[in-house]
């Protein structure tokens, strides 16, 4: 099956729902509403034409320019993206991307953090994976089994990862930077 294949069987499936596709991208994806991605998900693991039984990872993105010049340059509005990879044990060399388009902060008040359903009941891998995107990143996934950071401490403030954190000066007393 080829990817345009693949995407063709997702939009009639899921209509609205698959709200971009690229099937010529090196990474062949569709994006998703984030309220379908766990029946998407579902889809692409069980429906014996997919069989995307692996969760490669999940990555967090942040599109934010921070410098006034290039902002206008720049070609998006400020946004986070969650990007899942996808294999298939039953089609060798099958991958496919799913990707998720977020605000940057839920309804649009800083410092609160955006949320989409938890992949961790789809696919276990999600696990580990999803708790580094929250903890560098700052996405929230709903019904994750623990989701507390990963990498740094439970007293860190912020996402590193975003473009506009601002990194402390010290942490416990060891200069930062």
């Amino acid at each position: 099956m080829t990817h345009a294949e693949i995407i063709a069987l997702l939009e009639q499936q899921f209509g609205s729902a698959i709200t971009a596709k690229n099937a010529d991208a090196l990474d062949p994806f569709v994006t998703v509403d984030p309220t379908k991605l766990l029946d998407v998900s579902l889809f692409l693991r069980d429906d014996p034409r997919l069989k995307f039984e692996l969760l490669n990872d999940v990555s967090g993105v942040d599109y934010f320019e921070t410098d006034p010049k290039k902002v206008a340059k720049a070609g998006f509005d400020p946004h986070l993206e969650v990007v899942y990879h996808l294999s298939s044990f039953s089609f060798p060399g099958r991958r496919f991307t799913v990707k998720l388009v977020l605000p940057r902060w839920k309804d649009g008040v800083v410092g609160q953090l955006p949320e989409v359903p938890s992949l961790c009941g789809v696919w276990r891998t999600a696990d580990w994976q999803e708790r580094e995107v929250y903890d560098l990143v700052g996405v929230k996934f709903l019904g994750h089994p623990d989701m507390t950071r990963i990498l740094l401490g439970d007293d860190w403030v912020g996402h590193p990862l975003r473009k506009d954190y601002e990194f402390p000066l010290e942490y416990h007393g060891i200069r930062c930077r």
